[in-house]
């Protein structure tokens, strides 16, 4: 399984996950078609299915277009089927959803939005998180409330810590100046920054991440209780 990086709008990251052997593919999050088709059509690629983490417009802006030009199976969230554009397939928390050679599971992780979802490819180590867990960050809390998020984070800090982490946006250098803000003595943090930067002058993306390291320098997974939680969010909010 081949996960290819596509940049979209200013700071959004869609990925286009490829099977080799059949060239079937699926992309999650694809917040507008173009990027999509640019890299598809210089390919030979089946887009036979679109994968939504949530309904934001920058998530999901680009299905319409994408399904009426490759008739692409649109999935998401059962309790998000009146927000998703052209859903077609509804998920449940904890469902395997397997097709062709594709084959992850459903974590329903609210706190962001009420039906956000993770794609868990368990086989490959791989968790798709929009915008849910950042590297370095987590999302803001729109529709959820604190408990759920810090509940939706515990989750994923419970799979094993090789999971690499693709999540929705390019937010890790700024994440990392609030983390090293509250968490100034951690060492592992600072070496990670320095990492940051040397990928962002080279033009690369700094996801994935390694569920490892965010354990070690995410500020908000290292919180240990929901009211230190609460409070580092509510700083991240107004920092």
């Amino acid at each position: 399984m081949k996960v290819k990086i596509i940049k979209c709008l200013e700071d959004n990251f869609s990925y286009l996950i490829i099977d080799e052997t059949t060239q079937i593919a699926c992309v999650i999050d694809p917040s507008e078609s173009k990027p999509i088709i640019n890299f598809i059509e210089n390919q030979n690629i089946n887009l036979k299915y679109i994968l939504n983490t949530h309904h934001h417009y920058d998530h999901v802006g680009g299905n319409l277009e994408l399904k009426k030009r490759y008739n692409s199976i649109v999935v998401g969230y059962k309790e998000d089927k009146d927000r998703i554009p052209e859903i077609d397939v509804l998920l449940d928390d904890n469902q395997i959803w397997k097709e062709n050679n594709f084959e992850a599971k459903i974590f329903h992780i609210p706190g962001h939005t009420s039906g956000h979802i993770a794609f868990h490819f368990f086989k490959e180590k791989k968790i798709f998180t929009g915008d849910t867990l950042f590297s370095l960050g987590c999302g803001r809390i729109f529709e959820g409330t604190y408990q759920q998020m810090f509940d939706s984070l515990k989750r994923i800090k419970e799979l094993p810590k090789d999971t690499k982490i693709y999540c929705g946006h390019e937010y890790t250098l700024q994440n990392s100046n609030f983390c090293i803000a509250n968490d100034s003595k951690n060492l592992k943090l600072k070496k990670k920054i320095i990492e940051i930067k040397k990928k962002l002058k080279s033009g690369l993306p700094t996801i994935p991440s390694i569920l490892a390291d965010e354990l070690e320098c995410n500020i908000f997974l290292r919180a240990k209780d929901l009211e230190s939680f609460s409070k580092l969010r509510d700083l991240k909010d107004n920092f």
